[in-house]
């Protein structure tokens, strides 16, 4: 009994050895596993990591009866990250519905990804493999398989184009005051009670008015002669003239006194001799008999004998004609044409600071046009917002300079005033663009499609939208033409790397931010064009000390971490 019992015990310390055999060999040769990681340095687009594994066994390596574990895993500063699937390869002995590797070898291939954090900028994708055999299992030392993430990506600026609504502030605002002389048939003198009538006694008090107001500037005096359409064309020209001539008797005596009527070509005199463009018009408003017949004579007929007679012809409606129409076409007009001169640059840009209140709304308005300064220009919208509430564009306007303050929650609600007036396509482009500053970008997305018309500017932040997605091709599509940080780096990321630093170099400022300049580094780096490189980073530490930190653990410029004259630039 004792024998058969020690037997036992031998067989099973012997079936143990050998798993854990079989174990131990595996990892001590886990060296002969060939990995392949694609990308062979991770990327981040569209906010996530991805990666593909391909796991290659050399032949007489996997033991039959043993069970693997793979879970990539990237780690970093703080924590780490495992991707969500792992994969389970076996030997051809185990029972279980796994990949099988036989005796020859073999291989397989791992798809996945995770959300890209910060902080993977700088980390380690490792692969931590577990064995097991039985009820045995071992943990094989950690399979380094890449280093870092490149995160070009996620420079993209969030931020859409803004419209800021426009005022319709005039300086010089033309103004006229008109009069009409009044003749009796076949006459041209002016009769006495004609000057007391209520227009011409208006006109005369106008040109008065005018020539003392410093506000205002006469420009020109114009008089129309006219002879009405009945009659011989030679009597109908002699009068017309002899009324323009008392017609500007009787103006240029008003003007007698005035220095600015002393401007040549002040005076503008001409002569109709049958007015057949006033009998139409006065026709067209009338409601006499045959108006219509009257009115088809004078389209069929050019002729103006021709159309007098025919008019004649119709005996009773050519009667309502001479007591109703033609008395009011033998006439001199008389048009004084004036420019209202407004406040001067200076002084619109003053009041606004010492009281906004007594400009108009057009000027207030137009007032924050004339400053570079943020806060006078909301405060000159606020203070016409708050003038006149039912103003749409203040409302705007104030929400565009808080956006570019950074104030998304202010501006949005500012752009939600604007919005109760008319929800317009410019607000919702603005609101779309306040949105994305405050990164809720589905709310942005869906606020630009929401437009009736798109727009360069609805358009833009649509492409802004499309590269934190990683739709490099349609942010370039969308994105437009002008030169500027987002249009180079979509190019950038859709790997157009030459149409990158097109755009770079085609732009005439750089921000301040340094991101651009970065972007030349980051060009110039993948062009294998050092000086460029250099170029691009030494301006973006001169705009922002922070990009020598990011330079520092930039994988797009690793090749250059042991160049000194990239250290001195870093440093």
């Amino acid at each position: 009994m004792k024998k058969i019992s020690s037997y036992f015990i031998l067989i099973m310390a012997v079936v143990l050895m050998s798993g854990c055999s079989g174990l131990n060999k595996m990892k001590k040769n886990a060296g002969l596993v060939k990995y392949e990681v694609t990308p062979q340095v991770l990327q981040t687009d569209a906010g996530i990591v991805p990666v593909t594994i391909k796991g290659m066994f050399p032949a007489k390596y996997f033991d039959k009866k043993t069970t693997l574990t793979a879970t990539p895993v990237l780690t970093y500063e703080g924590g780490e990250t495992p991707y969500d699937k792992v994969q389970v390869v076996q030997g051809e002995s185990v029972q279980a519905n796994n990949t099988v590797i036989n005796y020859n070898g073999g291989d397989f291939l791992y798809n996945s990804q995770i959300p890209y954090k910060d902080a993977m900028k700088v980390s380690k994708l490792v692969l931590r493999v577990k064995a097991s055999r039985g009820k045995k299992t071992l943990d094989f030392d950690p399979v380094p398989l890449a280093d870092g993430v490149i995160a070009t990506s996620t420079l993209v600026m969030k931020h859409g184009k803004t419209v800021t609504m426009k005022d319709n502030f005039q300086r010089i605002i033309p103004e006229s005051q008109m009069a009409d002389i009044n003749y009796v048939i076949n006459r041209s003198d002016i009769r006495p009670t004609e000057l007391k009538a209520e227009d011409i006694i208006a006109l005369k008090d106008y040109i008065k008015a005018v020539s003392t107001d410093a506000g205002r500037q006469l420009k020109s005096a114009q008089v129309s002669s006219y002879a009405s359409p009945d009659g011989k064309i030679t009597l109908n020209e002699k009068l017309s003239g002899n009324r323009g001539t008392s017609a500007d008797k009787f103006i240029q005596k008003e003007f007698a006194k005035i220095e600015a009527a002393k401007a040549q070509g002040f005076f503008d005199s001409k002569t109709t001799a049958e007015d057949w463009e006033g009998f139409r018009a006065e026709v067209e408003k009338s409601n006499i008999q045959d108006k219509d017949l009257i009115l088809r004579v004078l389209s069929m007929y050019s002729d103006p004998d021709v159309r007098e007679k025919e008019i004649r012809n119709m005996s009773s409606a050519f009667e309502s004609l001479k007591t109703d129409i033609l008395p009011k076409l033998r006439r001199s007009k008389m048009i004084i044409n004036v420019d209202k001169i407004g406040r001067t640059d200076e002084q619109i840009l003053a009041q606004a600071k010492s009281d906004p209140k007594v400009l108009s709304l057009e000027e207030m308005l137009y007032a924050a046009t004339l400053t570079t300064d943020a806060g006078e220009k909301l405060a000159f919208y606020s203070a016409a917002a708050e003038a006149y509430p039912k103003c749409i564009r203040a409302h705007n306007n104030v929400g565009v300079v808080l956006l570019s303050q950074g104030k998304a929650d202010e501006a949005i609600a500012a752009f939600d005033k604007a919005k109760a007036i008319d929800n317009n396509d410019v607000v919702k482009n603005n609101l779309g663009a306040a949105y994305m500053a405050k990164g809720d970008l589905a709310k942005a997305a869906e606020l630009y499609k929401s437009m009736a018309t798109a727009t360069a500017e609805s358009k833009f932040g649509l492409g802004v939208i499309a590269i934190t997605e990683g739709k490099y091709d349609e942010a370039v599509n969308l994105l437009g033409t002008e030169p500027c940080f987002n249009v180079a780096l979509a190019h950038l990321l859709k790997k157009d790397v030459n149409k990158a630093k097109s755009v770079l170099d085609s732009m005439k400022e750089m921000c301040k931010c340094g991101s651009p300049s970065y972007l030349k580094a980051v060009v110039g780096a993948r062009l294998d064009d050092r000086t460029y490189m250099l170029n691009g980073l030494r301006e973006a530490v001169g705009f922002d000390a922070k990009w020598k930190a990011y330079a520092k653990t930039d994988l797009e410029l690793a090749k250059y971490w042991n160049d000194d004259t990239f250290k001195s630039a870093v440093q």
